[in-house]
């Protein structure tokens, strides 16, 4: 279809924000709603109303403060009516090219009376150039109504992509299909999809505000349901289809039983015997394991997954441990060889740090199945990478790779008709049906029950002014007996930011704050010797204070450590601080987290009150997702969050967990053969382009 206004420039900058077809843009959903249904001229405007004006610009200027820089851009406008209304925007300066005088204006805002003046005026009104190219000279669209506001893309703004969806709207004969399943839609009650399409984008008359902009209007549910409803069928298909494939069947004999005794450093607790139990029924299964461990800080995940390795171990296969960092692969690597080394098994470590000389040394061991476990880095993903015989993958972090990374792990099994089995790990505990739709076809086991004996760790926020106190609190735990982190967020000082950095730090707690005590350092750029050194002194309690970075963010298990001082706490983010405090709290001694903050912003401030008030994983990582966004909170676009058009993983939870339901009832009892066949034709054609459907393999 031709549209009329979207030459090759303006079709380059909708295709900036994936609107590459006429259905894109019609699915592109406004962001919120103003009403403009209050027109008003200028004479008639009285304070204190919301209304909208169309209006010309008489006057405009910058007015800078020389002590703080506000760049206030002031403009005057006027209209039919002669009255005189004036516009103000704080940091407005970028406007002095835009409102020009004689440029031609709608104006929507609440109406003040500016004594300054004389005149009626606005606070940072809401703007949109009036434009005879744009669609001649009715603005009916824009102004008299309520009016739906999108995204701009590029330099395509709101008021042009309102006018090309509109062009759509008129020029589009009514859609006759629907692809929502009737029964679904009648029981449901749902309005057919042409419909919803129109009122989503030009709400009907007498149409309540609030509802729109809480996204609750029957158009907006119709299209938030079926957007969850097909992503949901299309990973129950993915998992069906997962199910139908040739696996490794592990066997689970006495001896794998007793090896796993054998490893144990402490007896598991119900939720760690039953997450192994699933784990263990699916290794066992003929098909490939595909599955989420969950867990909050502390919460024995990495024991389960060392329970995993063994029955792949025992039944002659290599077990592949990959990590998004080197920091945390070195965690791990202490961990599972320290676990392993009781049960003789080989665990090597390949970083991209590691010398050409002792990689080359490391991957033969690997080719040649002398190496039990390999962990490692995306150093594992490389071609030159070989095991022998490789059973079993555990993804740690998952939502830090894209779907290309783990496929080449995937592809390291022993031939490419019998992957190995896979078990995700992840730290960032969410609720089960958003886990089994970020994480697409895994199924998900929570441990949701922490080791016995355990306290609540007592987290207090203390301003940098008050740091002597800290020290001494500090000084009165190493005299118990007890020992402590101090973690900062650098290594090595800039002057751009002029942070302390932790070496720096460590020399002025080790020789004037603590000159009597042992102070430790660690940090991501020793060397791995020099680190496992640094560990294993501060674990048989040779050093009271170990100063770091956030190498011990996880995997570090320090039983006799309970004071975690988290120094520019400001600084990190909300789950980075939560899993730094799993730290502390291992023992059966109460423990505490103290985070040291310079100046707070406001959402500083609300990230800071989260954690002294809660230790609970699930309700910290739905405030970091409420206060980041899920995008930014899951990692970059590649992570496998689905990129929603109308539906929001975070707002729309509700409704994800009804759309959950209906297409995994759908799948499993479709009404016909025909209707799954056109389900699956459908998902292919309309859906797999926009989401990329998420996948492990």
């Amino acid at each position: 279809m031709y549209l009329k206004g979207v030459g090759p420039a303006r079709a380059a900058m909708l295709e900036t924000k994936g609107l590459k077809t006429v259905e894109d843009l019609l699915t592109c959903a406004p962001f919120r709603y103003e009403d403009r249904s209050n027109v008003k001229t200028i004479r008639d405007l009285a304070p204190g109303e919301m209304a909208t004006v169309l209006a010309e610009v008489r006057s405009s200027k910058v007015a800078g403060f020389r002590r703080r820089n506000l760049g206030l851009f002031q403009a005057t406008f006027t209209d039919d009516s002669r009255g005189v209304l004036a516009g103000k925007w704080f940091h407005g300066a970028y406007l002095a090219d835009i409102l020009t005088p004689g440029q031609k204006v709608a104006l929507y805002g609440k109406v003040e009376f500016d004594s300054y003046s004389g005149h009626l005026a606005m606070m940072h009104p809401e703007y949109e150039i009036l434009s005879d190219e744009e669609d001649g000279s009715d603005n009916s669209l824009h102004t008299g109504r309520i009016v739906p506001i999108y995204e701009a893309a590029g330099k395509v703004a709101t008021r042009a992509l309102r006018t090309l969806t509109h062009r759509i709207l008129e020029g589009l004969a009514p859609l006759r299909d629907d692809p929502l399943p009737p029964h679904i839609r009648d029981r449901m009650k749902l309005p057919d999809r042409w419909t919803a399409i129109q009122d989503l984008h030009f709400p009907p008359t007498g149409s309540d505000l609030r509802v729109l902009n809480a996204f609750r209007s029957p158009a907006q549910y119709r299209l938030i349901f079926e957007e969850f409803f097909w992503l949901e069928c299309g990973l129950e298909l993915k998992r069906a289809k997962a199910r139908l494939q040739p696996g490794i069947w592990f066997q689970l004999t006495d001896r794998v039983r007793e090896r796993i005794k054998e490893m144990l450093p402490f007896r598991p607790t119900g939720a760690q015997k039953r997450v192994l139990s699933e784990i263990a029924t699916d290794m066992a299964a003929s098909h490939p394991m595909y599955r989420l461990l969950q867990g909050d800080v502390g919460s024995g995940k990495t024991l389960v997954a060392a329970e995993a390795a063994v029955i792949a171990i025992e039944n002659g296969y290599q077990v592949a441990v990959l990590a998004p960092t080197e920091i945390l692969a070195t965690q791990h690597y202490f961990y599972f060889k320290k676990l392993f080394q009781k049960l003789g098994y080989v665990t090597i470590l390949v970083t991209g740090s590691v010398s050409a000389r002792d990689k080359q040394q490391l991957k033969k061991l690997a080719a040649a199945g002398l190496a039990h476990v390999v962990v490692g880095t995306h150093a594992l993903l490389e071609a030159d990478v070989i095991f022998k015989r490789l059973g079993l993958a555990i993804v740690d972090e998952q939502h830090r790779f894209g779907v290309e990374q783990r496929q080449a792990l995937l592809e390291k099994g022993i031939d490419k008709d019998t992957p190995p089995d896979v078990l995700v790990m992840t730290a960032t505990p969410i609720p089960r049906t958003l886990a089994l739709t970020v994480y697409g076809d895994l199924d998900v086991s929570v441990i949701d029950e922490m080791p016995p004996g355990r306290k609540p760790i007592v987290t207090k926020q203390v301003t940098e002014d008050k740091i002597e106190q800290v020290y001494s609190f500090l000084q009165q735990q190493v005299a118990q007996g007890r020992q402590a982190y101090v973690v900062y967020p650098v290594i090595e000082e800039s002057e751009a930011q002029a942070m302390k950095a932790a070496q720096k730090m460590h020399g002025q707690l080790s020789r004037i704050v603590f000159p009597d005590l042992r102070v430790g350092l660690l940090h991501g750029k020793l060397k791995p010797a020099e680190k496992e050194a640094a560990m294993d002194r501060f674990q048989r309690g040779e050093i009271d204070i170990l100063v770091s970075t956030t190498v011990i963010e996880v995997g570090v298990d320090v039983p006799n450590a309970t004071v975690m001082v988290i120094e520019q706490a400001e600084r990190f983010g909300l789950a980075q601080m939560h899993q730094l405090r799993g730290r502390v709290g291992r023992g059966a001694d109460q423990s505490y987290c103290i985070l040291v903050t310079g100046k707070l912003s406001e959402l500083g401030r609300e990230r800071i009150r989260t954690l002294v008030e809660s230790c609970d994983g699930f309700y910290i990582a739905e405030m970091d997702m409420n206060l980041r966004g899920p995008g930014e909170f899951f990692g970059t676009r590649q992570s496998g969050l689905p990129a929603l058009c109308i539906g929001s993983i975070i707002r729309d939870a509700d409704v994800l967990e009804v759309a959950r339901n209906e297409a995994a009832a759908f799948v499993a009892h479709p009404p016909s053969d025909d209707a799954l066949r056109r389900a699956a034709v459908f998902i292919r054609d309309h859906w797999q382009r926009r989401y990329g459907l998420v996948q492990v393999g």
